[in-house]
């Protein structure tokens, strides 16, 4: 449907896309922080849950049934990046397998404690491999490694927390705190119109340009539209000079400031290169303008659909389902957008 619309969109002459804004927004899960757990909750839960079919079936039968859990649900920088990198991998997995979250406790409660023993394999997979990486003593540029890592013992048990209501939502930072949730991301054009509608589960921005980027060119496509985006802006959270370096290779200009709003001076070390050449883009008139559009572009999208519509939670749970939501909230926009200009039209 997302599609359709856009396609409509552009019949209609809506989408032009020589400047392209991208942006996110934190909006409610279905679910309450409050029902975050340990991976202890859970398992003292599923064992409480266990225990009360057992009574039950004990009134009803007069013994045992045979299927109790198992006891093993009792609970009793540089290798940090590699299991950053690990649990990011999984999330990634877990996005493409797009698995619908069950409707009862129980069935969410051992999803959770399954998700929480999935990331710890997956660690200990990773360190593994950060070992080895470091035995071998030679980096990839051929340079000789320093001293052997430091002995690491991986838990016992799996550490963190997972929502038992919406496993897929996260704890998220808006500027107003903590709230359960995710973080959708849009991509407009001039004209307000949703180009690209995705959702994420992490707090910040970084390393979501690229993406949605690629998301622009294949909703484009989709919709039949042959231009290509010229120019994309962004704020400060979207610099990531990997992902920045491959959209300028295929031929479309990136601004994006290396500096918050807030700062008064760079970050250490982020001076000179990269930074210092958008520095100076940024201060031309025409780089100026540029990127003086983009507030206007998508911030009263976002301030629309949660102030005006009054849409800032999912009714649905699961980041699948959550997706599929954001992307009718955002096909409605651009139908009402579009609404917009044809009465417009027709009373001129």
């Amino acid at each position: 449907m997302f599609g359709s619309v856009l396609g409509l969109c552009a019949q209609a002459g809506t989408v032009q896309v020589g400047v392209i804004a991208s942006d996110g927004t934190k909006v409610h899960a279905n679910a309450s922080h409050h029902a975050n757990r340990d991976y202890e909750q859970i398992a003292k839960e599923i064992l409480a849950e266990a225990d009360a079919v057992d009574l039950e079936e004990d009134e009803l039968h007069g013994e045992k049934r045979g299927d109790e859990l198992p006891p093993h649900l009792s609970s009793s920088q540089g290798r940090n990046a590699w299991l950053r990198d690990a649990r990011r991998r999984l999330d990634d997995q877990r996005a493409q397998e797009a698995k619908p979250i069950p409707k009862s406790r129980p069935s969410r409660l051992k999803q959770s404690k399954r998700r929480l023993d999935e990331q710890l394999e997956v660690e200990c997979a990773a360190n593994t491999a950060y070992e080895a990486y470091r035995v071998r003593g030679v980096m990839k540029n051929g340079r000789r490694m320093g001293a052997p890592p430091k002995p690491y013992q991986p838990p016992a048990t799996p550490t963190g927390k997972v929502n038992v209501t919406d496993p897929d939502s996260r704890n998220v930072k808006t500027p107003r705190g903590y709230m359960q949730g995710y973080n959708v991301q849009a991509a407009v054009n001039e004209q307000q119109i949703v180009i690209a509608a995705e959702v994420t589960i992490d707090s910040p921005d970084f390393g979501h340009l690229d993406p949605m980027v690629l998301a622009v060119e294949t909703e484009l496509t989709s919709a039949g539209v042959t231009d290509a985006p010229g120019v994309v802006v962004a704020d400060a959270g979207y610099w990531h000079q990997v992902q920045m370096q491959a959209i300028v290779e295929r031929g479309i200009q990136v601004l994006v400031p290396p500096d918050a709003g807030k700062r008064k001076t760079p970050r250490p070390g982020w001076e000179g290169g990269a930074y210092a050449f958008m520095r100076r883009v940024l201060a031309t008139e025409l780089g100026g303008a540029l990127y003086g559009k983009r507030q206007g572009m998508i911030e009263p999208v976002f301030a629309n659909t949660k102030f005006n519509r009054r849409i800032d939670r999912f009714q649905r749970r699961g980041r699948s389902a959550a997706r599929s939501e954001w992307r009718l909230i955002t096909a409605t926009h651009n139908l009402l957008k579009l609404h917009k200009q044809q009465t417009a039209l027709t009373a001129a």
